[in-house]
């Protein structure tokens, strides 16, 4: 599967979770909700234009912005885990480890 590809999955599989988050968690979560909404908006920036970047440019101009979503994600993460919301941890976990296997392939 090309970057692009994994990039726009990583998206949505966000995009969802993040839904799931809010039916999931209590409203005193909104703060670190909003954290996942804001590594969404930021990965949504490139969503169109991924696909468009050429190879020897993929990680200097990705690497930036799956950084600032997945530290958006852990900040999100640590806050579950300070409020005892495993199950928002380990969703946020897994989002947070599809970004960082995504880095790494860069």
């Amino acid at each position: 599967m090309s970057i692009s590809n994994r990039y726009r999955q990583i998206l949505e599989c966000i995009d969802r979770e993040s839904d799931h988050l809010y039916e999931i968690l209590p409203e005193s979560t909104v703060n670190a909700l909003r954290l996942v909404d804001i590594a969404t908006e930021e990965l949504q920036d490139w969503a169109d234009s991924v696909g468009e970047i050429p190879q020897l440019q993929l990680e200097s101009k990705l690497s930036p912005v799956l950084l600032s979503a997945h530290g958006y994600l852990d900040r999100a993460r640590v806050m579950l885990e300070k409020d005892g919301h495993q199950r928002g941890v380990d969703i946020v976990w897994e989002l947070e480890q599809g970004i960082y296997r995504l880095l790494n392939d860069l």
